[in-house]
């Protein structure tokens, strides 16, 4: 069993902060969304790594993951541009040769593991399977239509008119037989080959496809609220509570937090869940719930709750952030005066909320 993890794509959603870093490698819990990918297939077997990259972050998932584990297989495949789904298969198809492999979303979360997955598809027989969500809107999603056996019967992407509530996850295994059905589909009106037209044509040429329905949670982290609810989630089911940071006199700490190694707390209170990154500094601040702030940090006589602050962010004097996302190296600080007016150095794509 081989492994096809999508970490191509420009991440126009997330802009700007995917201006210089990749949507998959934004962190959740101080952790890169890719990396519960990978560690959800090393969980369940799988070392034999085939990634679809893009020219303008493949660079930096390549980095990302050189510090695998060792006995990791990592083949890297460019896309030059996202045309589907079905698309980064049929340009990996060199590298997966005829084995059955498993088809992974890199900005994908969800709240277990692949390993039964992977285990009732080498059992069933199947020729593919599908993980399916209950969803409240399926129109923004490809839907499927199941039997009471949970046999796929039909798949549309975006329906208008959904007869079903079942989304695709992001999650699919197949056999060698999609390659040929990939070959029969045309570009949709997005201009995109769609993974569920190809899924389609399996189903109309007698093929198998089953589906498991996912009972725990899953996060597409495409979207700013949704990556602040994934770090929410995360923080919230699998932070446990380790100092390995300096607590001061005067400061303190409640409830589930991370205090990396080197980082410090001063005069300060930090309220669980909340994960602080290596060789960070909170100062005379208040930490809330959900918040992760990653490495080499400094927070002054600040407020900060429900927030992902990546790494080397300077902030000092803010009376309450929360809500927000803060890309790397930013300064955001409030002078000790009583000039009134903001003054602001902002990039393409950003969204200031006074």
């Amino acid at each position: 069993m081989k492994a096809l993890i999508l970490a191509g794509g420009k991440g126009v959603r997330l802009r700007p902060i995917t201006y210089t870093i990749a949507k998959q490698l934004i962190p959740v819990a101080n952790k890169p969304i890719l990396h519960y990918v990978k560690e959800h297939l090393m969980e369940a077997g799988i070392q034999d790594f085939n990634v679809i990259i893009s020219p303008e972050t493949g660079s930096d998932i390549k980095k990302a993951l050189s510090e695998s584990e060792s006995d990791l297989r990592i083949s890297y495949i460019m896309q030059e541009e996202p045309l589907g789904l079905a698309h980064a298969v049929k340009v990996a198809r060199n590298h997966l040769r005829d084995d059955p492999f498993v088809m992974y979303l890199g900005d994908n979360l969800i709240g277990q593991g692949i390993r039964e997955l992977v285990e009732g598809f080498q059992t069933s027989g199947a020729d593919a399977l599908i993980l399916l969500k209950e969803v409240k809107d399926p129109r923004m999603f490809g839907v499927a239509e199941v039997d009471s056996s949970g046999r796929v019967r039909r798949l549309i992407e975006k329906p208008a008119e959904p007869h079903s509530n079942l989304a695709l996850v992001g999650v699919y295994i197949f056999s060698p037989v999609i390659h040929a059905a990939i070959e029969q589909v045309k570009p949709s009106r997005r201009g995109e080959l769609e993974i569920t037209d190809a899924i389609q044509k399996l189903l109309e040429q007698g093929y198998t496809v089953e589906s498991v329905i996912l009972h725990s949670w899953w996060l597409d982290c495409g979207k700013k609220d949704d990556l602040l609810e994934a770090n929410r989630v995360v923080l919230d089911e699998l932070i446990m509570r380790g100092i390995d940071g300096v607590v001061g006199e005067n400061s303190k700490v409640y409830g589930r937090v991370q205090l990396a190694q080197g980082a410090s707390v001063r005069n300060s209170t930090i309220r669980g869940p909340a994960v602080i990154g290596e060789n960070t500094v909170i100062d005379g601040s208040f930490v809330g719930p959900f918040t992760s702030i990653g490495s080499n940090c400094q927070i002054q006589h600040s407020i900060i709750e429900h927030a992902v602050i990546l790494d080397g962010v300077r902030m000092v004097g803010v009376s309450r952030l929360e809500d927000s996302i803060i890309g790397r190296n930013a300064v955001i600080r409030k002078e000790d005066t009583n000039h009134r007016a903001l003054r602001l150095m902002i990039g393409d794509d950003a969204e200031v909320i006074l």
